[in-house]
């Protein structure tokens, strides 16, 4: 005796006035291998039941479907039957087993689709007629349904606690996905989740950041503009506005989401929602003109080709489930025989609307009599067109799933080609454990389930476009595949014609992008998609568009005019080059010339008395080490280097030192020569020129070793000071050990100080020509230089305090050569009759 097995699916509304169908499948185990043929009972419907009041007295009668049929209903419902007759043939397939079906129509309905669940759960022992009666009633095992995802989650809810499996073509409620509560709920179209994910990548691929949102008042709608939301806000996406509707809501509430969408300043609009919500809010945005809006659609809506006549959504663009190609299908959608359509009220319905007949004369009412003349191949219908096979395909899949999970089950580990075990008896929840570890290829389209049921999310991109002809095509732009790695997952391979014909992309913001150079301020009050472009502070920059911060630059770099990049500060140093630097470094090398000059003028003249009177040998010292104080000044001048930094200040230092020395060696000379003038006196034998030298050398040396203690434990090196000004690098010489700058200084003044106490003693003697006058005036003017010097160094700013230095150095070096020297040349060069021995020995 065979078994027979029920499957049952179902489809219902895709769209507003369409066919809303349950399809009850069914295998049966038929030894005769006989074609069974579906039986159903069919009406016309809108994507309602019809409302019956009831007074609770008597009986309800039952629940009715109102409306007419919808040729996109019937193109699925043909799906399913294609793909059974298809497996049915099959050899390889489910091989001596036929499966049966039968079908229903939900209506779209709620409470229609629970009350057919409880009908065919409860109709256990229903017997299907086939030409010949089955030798046993069959018993559920699957359902193809519900294509919407409300009356989906009100089935699952019933048939899941039975283990029942069900498959749906086209219900895409992220929810669905739970399978602790819809355990038994499986789908062949993604799930709502990579949708929204999708859109929000889609829109932040074009740099919308302001947009408005409609969706249907429904699950498919509020979950999926809910997981569109959560992915726009991870996207950094504003909304203006998220409102819902549904088609039977009063004509009021629709027209209040038509004017948010005029008045809105989001130009891009999103819109979850079914087709047949979407063409009541077309419908009442159609009555008046508004301003452009680019429009963004989920799958539902956005491949119908019915919504096409609207002028206004040229230039949409969304995702739609991939086209398909099913060899063999259009054929088998054009071979209907009058016979078989006036056998069925379901395709009578059809071909009367189709064709503007009537099949029965008695119900002519004065149309005309179908006489099966009629060409179906001439129609232009939905059922007819198979160019946009999307929602098709998924019917077609699913059933060839169920039909893999029923050859797992019965035919596992046998030949293909054998026959399968008709004889095992098989319980839902078996199905339902091999449905979910179907994998295999059809047609070139793979079929497999993840764990919560739902297959690789693959979308078309589309795009609605005008031909020339002014007709609307829906287009395909590209591939978006959700396995693909983060970034890679979309594929624009068209170029997308956009609102208005435009191929611009349109701008859709709150507030224009802030350019580089400033930063995002929110305006209070605001979402974060609204506000100001303000300049980045002093020392700052932003080199990105819509930059919400803004960095600082290096220490070493500072802003440009635009302070959209860190460009390097400008280094300053006292260089040959500035004019400062040409002045000083003249002024040293004519000093240098100067003074060689007048050691030529001594050594030309060093047997006049006047020259030998004033101590030769500490004169000829003291211009030679004049001269190398003028010309360490140039070592100031330059980029500072390790080398000239530790060269500079010692050699300032020792020259200065020397210097100094050889003017209290003369100073020394005259006091004690004329102490040597006195009765008695022999002092000048302890102060003959070896003890001259001496002294020289020995103040010398003390300078020496200070320099030397200095440069072993903290010499002078080479800094860039970025603290003296923000805008400029100095490149200078810091001290290492102030201390050791300060005991140079302090050793030389020191010795200035014993210098010049020395010459005021020494200035009233009674010679006709006092060197310590000469020697008092320049130590008066070396002090006073140098006590200038300390504030004038310390409070100077970057290269000036350089030029400081090198001021103070060569002023007191000219103060020396000036009132020593210069008074010498005159007599010498121009007063010859006073460079005699009387003229200088004689008393004033």
């Amino acid at each position: 005796m065979a078994v027979s097995v029920l499957l049952i699916g179902l489809v219902s509304a895709l769209c507003l006035f369409q066919l809303n169908s349950v399809f009850a499948l069914g295998v049966s185990l038929d030894s005769l291998n006989q074609r069974s043929s579906f039986a159903a009972a069919w009406a016309g419907t809108e994507p309602s039941s019809e409302k019956l009041s009831h007074d609770y007295t008597i009986m309800p009668e039952p629940l009715r479907c109102k409306g007419s049929i919808n040729a996109d209903e019937l193109q699925l419902l043909h799906a399913m039957v294609f793909a059974i007759e298809e497996i049915n043939n099959s050899t390889e397939l489910l091989p001596g087993i036929r499966l049966g079906y039968q079908i229903y129509d939900s209506c779209a309905s709620v409470s229609m689709t629970v009350h057919l669940a409880f009908q065919f759960l409860n109709s256990l022992d229903l017997v299907f007629h086939t030409g010949k009666t089955c030798s046993q009633s069959g018993m559920v095992m699957a359902v193809v349904g519900e294509s919407g995802s409300t009356p989906s989650i009100s089935m699952s809810r019933i048939i899941s606690p039975f283990n029942i499996p069900q498959v749906s073509p086209s219900a895409t409620c992220t929810c669905l996905s739970d399978k602790q509560q819809y355990p038994g709920f499986l789908r062949t179209i993604p799930s709502d989740q990579f949708q929204a994910a999708a859109l929000a990548k889609l829109i932040k691929q074009f740099g919308w950041t302001w947009i408005g949102a409609v969706r249907s008042d429904s699950d498919y709608g509020n979950n999926g503009i809910a997981s569109f939301l959560e992915a726009a806000k991870k996207e950094g996406i504003c909304v203006e506005y998220s409102l819902s509707f549904y088609r039977t809501n009063p004509h009021s509430r629709i027209q209040k989401v038509a004017d948010v969408i005029r008045r809105s300043k989001a130009v891009v609009v999103v819109a979850f929602a079914s087709s047949g919500d979407m063409k009541i809010l077309f419908e009442e945005l159609s009555r008046e003109p508004f301003p452009p809006r680019q429009w963004i659609g989920s799958e539902s809506w956005v491949t119908n080709p019915g919504l096409r006549k609207y002028s206004f959504l040229a230039g949409a663009i969304g995702f739609g489930i991939q086209k398909s190609v099913i060899p063999g299908f259009r054929n088998f959608l054009l071979n209907l025989s009058f016979a078989q359509v006036a056998v069925s009220p379901l395709l009578t319905e059809f071909w009367e609307d189709s064709f503007n007949c009537t099949i029965k004369e008695s119900d002519s009412a004065g149309k005309k009599v179908c006489n099966g003349t009629e060409d179906i191949k001439t129609l232009q219908t939905p059922y007819t067109d198979t160019s946009q096979l999307r929602i098709s395909n998924m019917v077609y899949k699913a059933v060839y799933a169920i039909a893999h999970a029923f050859h797992n089950a019965l035919c596992q580990g046998r030949n293909v080609t054998a026959q399968c075990d008709k004889l095992t008896k098989l319980q839902s929840e078996q199905i339902l454990t091999e449905l979910k570890k179907v994998n295999f290829s059809r047609n070139g389209y793979d079929v497999s389930f993840d764990t919560n049921g739902d297959p690789v999310a693959i979308y078309e991109l589309v795009n609605w476009q005008k031909t020339k002809a002014g007709i609307t095509d829906i287009v395909t732009v590209g591939l978006y595949d959700a396995s693909l790695p983060d970034g890679q997952e979309f594929q624009i391979n068209k170029n997308i014609i956009w609102m208005e014909g435009s191929t611009k992309v349109p701008v859709s913001v709150c507030s224009g992008s802030c350019p580089p150079g400033t930063r995002k301020v929110l305006q209070k009050g605001k979402p974060i998609c609204c506000y100001d472009c303000t300049a980045c502070p002093e020392g700052e920059i932003s080199n990105t568009t819509d930059s919400a911060d803004c960095l600082p630059c290096h220490m070493e770099f500072q802003p440009n005019a635009k302070r959209d990049t860190c460009i390097p500060k400008p280094i300053e140093f006292l260089s040959f080059q500035d004019i400062l630097g040409i002045i000083l470094a003249t002024f040293s090398v004519l000093g240098a010339c100067l003074t060689i000059i007048t050691t030529a003028i001594f050594l030309r003249h060093r047997t006049s008395p006047i020259v030998r009177a004033n101590n030769s040998e500490l004169s000829f010292l003291l211009l030679i080490s004049l001269t190398l104080c003028f010309l360490c000044s140039i070592t100031f001048i330059g980029a500072p280097s390790e080398w000239s930094c530790m060269l500079r200040h010692t050699a300032f230092g020792i020259t200065f030192v020397l210097c100094i020395s050889c003017v209290l060696g003369k100073t020394i000379v005259v006091l004690m020569a004329f102490k040597a003038t006195l009765p008695g006196s022999n002092v000048m034998k302890w102060f003959g020129p070896p003890q001259q030298r001496m002294t020289v050398v020995s103040f010398t040396f003390i300078q020496v070793l200070i320099c030397t203690i200095w440069l072993v434990m903290s010499p002078p090196f080479p800094i860039k000071n970025l603290t003296a000004y923000k805008e400029k690098i100095i490149l200078e010489c810091a001290l290492g050990s102030a201390v050791g700058f300060w005991a140079v200084l302090g050793y030389i003044g020191l010795l200035a100080s014993f210098c010049f106490v020395l010459a005021v003693l020494a200035r009233k003697l009674p010679d006709n020509f006092n060197e310590a006058k000469l020697i008092t005036f320049s130590m008066l003017i070396f002090c006073a230089v140098w006590i200038t010097f300390i504030p004038a160094y310390v409070s100077s700013p970057g290269k000036f305090t350089v030029v400081v230095e090198i001021f103070a150095i060569l002023a007191s070096s000219f103060g020396l050569v000036f009132c020593i020297f210069a008074p010498k040349c005159f007599i010498m060069l121009f007063k010859p009759e006073k460079n005699t021995k009387k003229h200088v020995l004689s008393k004033n």
